[in-house]
């Protein structure tokens, strides 16, 4: 096994990890994690975000064990988190009480496409 696969694997598994924690992370951290006051379970927006990144952590973890079988969900997740962070970068400039985003879950999907990005993409090989 090549040592960008077995990278490849730590990431997927960390941020599997990861996103099976937003529910935790939002209770330590709401200004960065949560868009809403009060606790996480008063907003249903952010149980459906929960409930789509636990799913997405599962899978992410599953993609792990063998990476190159699961590419298309290694890019899915890559360009939803773009687009994710784009979206909410601007929602976040747009509100001064979301400005805490833009510290937290913004460069934390960003970080997640680049790092995937990075070890999953080969020359020579089709995104």
């Amino acid at each position: 096994m090549s040592q960008r696969n077995r990278l490849l694997q730590i990431a997927l598994a960390a941020f599997g990890a990861t996103f099976l924690l937003v529910y935790p992370l939002a209770l330590v951290w709401p200004s960065g994690w949560a868009w809403h006051a009060g606790a996480p379970y008063d907003s249903q927006y952010f149980m459906m975000i929960v409930g789509i990144y636990a799913t997405l952590g599962i899978f992410l973890l599953n993609a792990a064990r063998n990476p190159q079988a699961h590419l298309s969900l290694i890019w899915f997740t890559v360009w939803s988190s773009v687009v994710h962070a784009l979206i909410m970068a601007v929602q976040s400039l747009q509100s001064a009480e979301h400005a805490g985003h833009l510290l937290g879950d913004v460069p934390a999907l960003i970080l997640v496409a680049v790092v995937l990005s990075v070890l999953a993409w080969s020359p020579g090989r089709k995104a």
